[in-house]
């Protein structure tokens, strides 16, 4: 059905991750929101509590939060996601995708809320 890759980001350190999501784990990702709270062991992350952030989705257009639903919509838009600064009070026509999960999107970002015992980043072998 949907493929995802997420982006999992660590407030505390800085630093994110990226891990990807196949067929029967996705499925508890479609229909949420931006700004949803999702528990980690519904993807294989246990313990974990995540917030989605935002995403992209197949063609590269960013979700936006104020946007609602799963279309893409072309929004007039002064600044916030997807928009550059040009000058003030400058608008611009911007495609923008909703803030649902649908099947059409390709990455999803998260951040972590409550850490869990599993270490995200794989493990690096020694040099030999």
């Amino acid at each position: 059905m949907a493929d995802f890759k997420l982006v999992i980001s660590d407030p505390k350190s800085g630093k994110s991750y990226q891990r990807e999501v196949k067929d029967p784990d996705s499925s508890a990702l479609i229909g949420r929101k931006i700004g949803d709270t999702v528990k980690g062991d519904e993807f294989g992350l246990a313990e974990y509590e995540f917030m989605i952030t935002g995403g992209s989705d197949y063609c590269g257009f960013p979700m936006r939060k104020d946007v609602s639903g799963i279309a893409r919509k072309r929004i007039l838009a002064v600044k916030g996601i997807g928009v550059g600064k040009v000058g003030k009070g400058v608008r611009h026509k911007k495609t923008i995708a909703g803030n649902t999960i649908h099947p059409r999107i390709s990455q999803i970002n998260l951040k972590i809320l409550k850490e869990g015992k599993a270490a995200l980043a794989p493990k690096q072998e020694a040099a030999a």
